[in-house]
């Protein structure tokens, strides 16, 4: 792809990298149902593998934990994080990342087996992903949980099909997404999916213990075969 003007000339040239999964699977499941993961900015794969564990309860829920393709080291300490997308070739930058997404589980399938379920899971910045992934990426998924991340705006313009089940959450002193835009996003989310579920609990900008239930009893509900 070839932008430019007079003074210069931008290509675009597409390259192969590798990206890191951390898997934690129920072993000797044939069919395992999966909770993937997308961890928010200058977090890592580790952290949000914490969150996740906690969400599923150490129950039947393999886990898979995505660390976004762009790491950076944080501070002096040097630990590495991540971070998914800026505003700069957004376009193909969201593309990258489904397709990252799509090759992720197809990883995972390769390995484990075809899943029973599919939950994708997302906090602050990989709220977008979570979003991105169960709406536009090529594997069916049973459910979208957000928390702290707002519907991504390209998806708000289209993507009028069937829409996966969804948990969206923030907490009452949230200040990167506060309650009143999550009301928005949800009057949208509900145009797709009128039974979309919101949480608004005690706390800030955070995976919070109540987010963790609020999640879990909904993959309880999934594994169960529970309607909503």
């Amino acid at each position: 792809m070839t932008t430019g003007s007079d003074a210069h000339q931008l290509r675009h040239v597409p390259a192969t990298v590798h990206g890191r999964v951390l898997v934690r699977a129920v072993p000797g499941d044939p069919a395992p149902r999966w909770l993937v993961g997308f961890h928010g900015y200058a977090q890592s794969a580790e952290v949000f593998l914490e969150a996740l564990e906690r969400t599923a309860g150490g129950g039947s829920w393999s886990i898979a934990s995505v660390q976004a393709l762009h790491p950076f080291y944080a501070g002096r300490a040097e630990e590495v994080v991540a971070n998914w997308m800026t505003r700069q070739d957004r376009e193909l930058a969201i593309a990258d990342n489904i397709a990252y997404v799509d090759a992720v589980i197809d990883d995972l399938v390769r390995g484990y087996g075809p899943p029973r379920a599919l939950v994708f899971a997302g906090f602050s910045q990989g709220v977008a992903m979570a979003y991105r992934a169960g709406v536009r990426g090529r594997h069916r998924c049973d459910a979208i949980v957000a928390a702290g991340g707002d519907v991504p705006p390209e998806l708000q313009r289209g993507e009028p099909g069937e829409w996966p089940r969804v948990l969206m959450a923030t907490g009452t002193s949230d200040g990167f997404y506060p309650p009143a835009r999550l009301e928005r996003d949800l009057e949208f989310v509900r145009s797709r999916r009128p039974d979309a579920r919101s949480l608004v609990f005690e706390g800030g900008h955070e995976w919070s213990p109540a987010v963790a239930a609020a999640a879990g009893a909904m993959l309880t509900e999934i594994a169960t075969g529970a309607a909503t």
